[in-house]
């Protein structure tokens, strides 16, 4: 497969707010963590495809490692802002059942990679992986370590509920190997708290915080969220500047897409509560002042993290990445995805599990792997993916790169796209070089929307209405 040459981009400046720039984009668009983005995957590419793709993922002698991606969908109690698939129940032997089946997807998975299964990071999301006891979290990790070969130096992750563990819980998990955690705190604020049904004190979050360093935890993400019911400038204030004391590598400020029609959980939340357009504009430029003047460095989209995290050593070199869970630095994985409706991305493809639970259950049960959906990208697909990477994760992209990699003439083949941008140039977003695209200080906050122009799947439709707003 080919791959661009990537230059590292020279030091970003500092992030540059145009409140009336932003007004104007901030229109609904995909948050690229793939491209083409998950609503493009088509259903005639099944288990066969994904199977047939996975026995030749390393034709030609390169080996690539792989990143593991679980998904845990349960949780004991429901937050209103969720747009997250998982299933909310008290009942524990759903949880039992449940891994039964998981086992039984890993060694269908782990059985067509033959002796190849070197593991460089593995993520654990749902749902509430801390759903789980400590003792089915051992077992599942003694299961998978029967199946695949773990990288000591490698990055284990996993997402926490604060209110669902204690410091023994978070002990037994570094003795099991993770070393990263990302730890949901939204906001600490009691009256938004209540208004989206999740009661979460400062002292439960900042005792798996601290039990994290204790036991060998070497990188913590706390997750945000501003636009969401009740808040205000007061409040975020108070949340971001705890969480700025409590100095966690990564911390990511999330934008609260409310769209109940698709999530009905967040039908309970009163619309008359939420704040408005200019006062979340007002909460994310309060958050990025704040942030960057702590020292935290403006990775892109919603994700900080401090210099001399991985992340931000990862963009100064022109490493970085994107997938689905976010930014990442190991763009030479392929993705292996376990679990009820995750997604995973096997050299050229992208693949999809069951959504639906049963459905999940019932293709096991059969002995197929439960792939729902997927998609094998063409190669106009795979140069898009390219651009559209480099400019997430780098705020540039070198045209003779791809011209040498894809051998195209950037210019021709980008054309209906570069004339696009010109209006962009024209209002300071990004600057059109003779053999690069940059993305300057003020674009850089709009970046979603310059990848817009280059994904051809919405310039031939324009349909946005099923992704959250950019701002």
């Amino acid at each position: 497969m080919r791959q661009t040459v990537i230059t590292p981009p020279p030091a970003l400046p500092a992030l540059e707010i145009d409140l009336d720039l932003i007004r104007r984009f901030d229109s609904r668009g995909p948050r690229y963590t793939s491209y083409p983005t998950a609503d493009r995957f088509v259903e005639a590419f099944d288990a066969e495809a994904y199977q047939s793709w996975l026995a030749r993922r390393n034709i030609g002698g390169i080996v690539r490692p792989l990143a593991l991606y679980l998904h845990l969908p349960f949780c004991s109690t429901l937050c209103f802002y969720c747009g997250c698939n998982k299933i909310v129940t008290r009942d524990r032997s759903k949880g039992e059942t449940y891994l039964k089946y998981l086992e039984e997807e890993t060694a269908l998975q782990a059985s067509l990679l033959g002796g190849d299964t070197k593991v460089r990071q593995m993520h654990w999301g749902g749902g509430t992986p801390n759903f789980f006891t400590v003792e089915q979290v051992r077992a599942l990790m003694g299961r998978l370590r029967e199946r695949f070969e773990f990288d000591p130096a490698g990055e284990y992750a996993i997402e926490m509920d604060p209110r669902a563990a204690n410091a023994e819980y978070v002990a037994a998990l570094g003795e099991l190997g993770f070393n990263r955690m990302s730890v949901g705190v939204q906001d600490f604020d009691p009256d938004v708290q209540r208004a989206v049904h999740r009661i979460q004190s400062e002292a439960e979050t900042l005792e798996v915080i601290n039990a994290a360093r204790a036991h060998g935890f070497t990188g913590i993400n706390v997750d945000l969220i501003y636009g969401l019911p009740k808040q205000t400038l007061v409040s975020f204030e108070r949340t971001l500047k705890r969480v700025i004391e409590v100095a966690p590598d990564r911390i990511a400020v999330y934008n609260y897409a409310h769209i109940p029609s698709l999530f009905k959980p967040q039908q309970r939340i009163r619309e008359a509560d939420l704040p408005s357009p200019d006062t979340r504009l007002k909460l994310l430029t309060m958050a990025i002042h704040l942030l960057t003047g702590a020292g935290y460095q403006y990775i892109g989209m919603d994700h900080f993290a401090k210099s001399n995290d991985s992340l931000a050593v990862a963009q100064r070199k022109g490493l970085l990445h994107r997938n689905f869970q976010g930014y990442s630095t190991h763009a030479d994985c392929d993705l292996l995805a376990l679990g009820v409706s995750a997604i995973g991305n096997i050299g050229p493809t992208y693949s999809q599990n069951h959504r639906n639970i049963d459905d999940y259950y019932h293709t096991l049960d059969r002995g197929e792997l439960p792939v729902m959906r997927g998609l094998e990208l063409s190669a106009d697909d795979l140069l898009r993916r390219a651009v559209i990477g480099g400019l997430m994760c780098n705020f540039a992209l070198d045209k003779e790169s791809f011209a040498i990699a894809y051998l195209i003439d950037f210019d021709k083949y980008f054309a209906p796209e570069l004339a696009e941008l010109r209006e962009m140039e024209q209002l300071g977003m990004l600057e059109l070089g003779k053999n690069e695209i940059r993305v300057t200080s003020k674009g850089r906050m709009l970046v979603r929307n310059i990848c817009m122009v280059f994904d051809r799947y919405l310039r031939q439709d324009q349909e946005r209405r099923r992704y959250s707003r950019v701002i």
